[in-house]
């Protein structure tokens, strides 16, 4: 395997530490959670207790300060034991980062800590249930009356929707003016009219408390407005990029961690009085699977370089989050096959990854969307 140079020894120590916490805190407890359909609200203060949650906002807001690329280690180490319950990248590398980059003083000083600490579960409300990766389509409302804004609207597949104590609205503060008129407010658990609907009951991912969240009349101070008026879907796409790395970094791991848990299986099951590894198909299958892997984490990782200084662009991380969820997907169907039964039983590892990839060729903007992204930065509109 190509030595992956992003990393320095300090990433490797965290690293160990993050592995230890997932093998001891996490996993053991995911069937569980999968079962009653959250994870337990007690793993987010450990997690904070440890450092896990918003590494890298600065140290005067909870955080360490570090790089991201602490918060890639926790993505790829999440991955790796298919914890998918878990909603920290979300809560720490979307969320927070909306409030540093575009929130107030007051707003950092009041959500950040406690979000860091694992205190306040945040969240962010894009999709609903006639707008999903269509942001311009959003119904929501966010009207000011004198010293607040009404929100009326209602979003859906809303991931840390559950257990959110804030939740960034996307909303429109001026209807009229279509995108133009989109806005960030910061809705908190507790404001009358604010209500959650039900855990959704999803194809896999069934221990992350995805819900919907309904808005009626919520008297929300204008105070809670995220950055400018009327700038909401500015501030959407410049964060994109980065939301959309964090999908490819997991498809990535992912995929590597179905690889391994099927390299193991072939080993040691046999069919016809041999070990499955021994026939050919399954040993070059493998060696194209891994190869392709390869590929992509070389990709992801020239990606995050780029990150790092400032100069990935949408389309190439629209590039990445498409071919590196397609790989993950083709690589959970191939390692299924060589399970053979076992491959379809919820108690292995494979099934559960198999069915829990599924959604990431959908959520962060469907892969068809990706593709219009990336068409766009070549000059080819689409036929009008």
């Amino acid at each position: 395997m190509i030595e992956r140079t992003i990393f320095n020894d300090e990433h490797q120590m965290f690293r160990d530490s993050v592995r230890r916490f997932m093998e001891n805190e996490v996993a053991p407890h995911h069937e569980r959670w999968e079962e009653q359909g959250y994870v337990d609200r007690e793993i987010w203060t450990k997690a904070g207790e440890n450092g896990f949650l918003c590494p890298s906002m600065p140290e005067a807001f909870g955080g360490a300060g570090v790089d991201k690329l602490y918060s890639v280690v926790l993505m790829e180490e999440t991955a790796r034991v298919n914890a998918t319950g878990l909603g920290f990248s979300l809560h720490s590398e979307i969320v927070a980062p909306y409030i540093f980059n575009y929130g107030s003083d007051e707003q950092k000083k009041r959500f950040l800590p406690k979000m860091a600490a694992g205190e306040l579960v945040g969240a962010i409300a894009m999709s609903e249930p006639a707008a999903g990766s269509d942001l311009q389509g959003v119904r929501t409302t966010a009207i000011r009356k004198g010293d607040h804004y009404v929100v009326n609207g209602s979003k859906t597949f809303i991931t840390n929707g559950w257990h959110a104590d804030v939740v960034i609205v996307v909303a429109k503060t001026n209807p009229s003016e279509g995108a133009k008129g989109t806005s960030l407010i910061l809705v908190e658990r507790g404001m009358p009219g604010f209500e959650k609907g039900k855990r959704l009951k999803k194809v896999g991912l069934k221990a992350q408390d995805t819900s919907e969240l309904f808005f009626n009349d919520v008297k929300v101070p204008v105070e809670n407005l995220l950055g400018d008026e009327n700038r909401g879907f500015i501030y959407l796409m410049q964060e994109l990029p980065w939301e959309r790395m964090q999908i490819a970094i997991g498809a990535i791991e992912s995929a590597q961690a179905a690889i391994d848990w099927t390299s193991t299986y072939v080993k040691e099951r046999k069919v016809f009085g041999t070990t499955v590894s021994a026939y050919q198909n399954t040993r070059f299958k493998l060696a194209e699977l891994q190869t392709e892997v390869q590929i992509g984490r070389v990709f992801v990782d020239r990606c995050l370089e780029l990150l790092l200084v400032g100069k990935l662009d949408t389309a190439t991380a629209s590039m990445a989050k498409y071919w590196c969820s397609d790989l993950q997907c083709k690589v959970m169907d191939e390692c299924v096959q060589l399970h053979g039964g076992y491959g379809f039983m919820w108690e292995y590892p494979i099934a559960r990854a198999y069915a829990d990839a599924r959604v990431q060729r959908i959520y962060g903007g469907t892969n068809e969307i990706m593709k219009e992204v990336i068409t766009r930065s070549m000059g080819l509109g689409a036929a009008k």
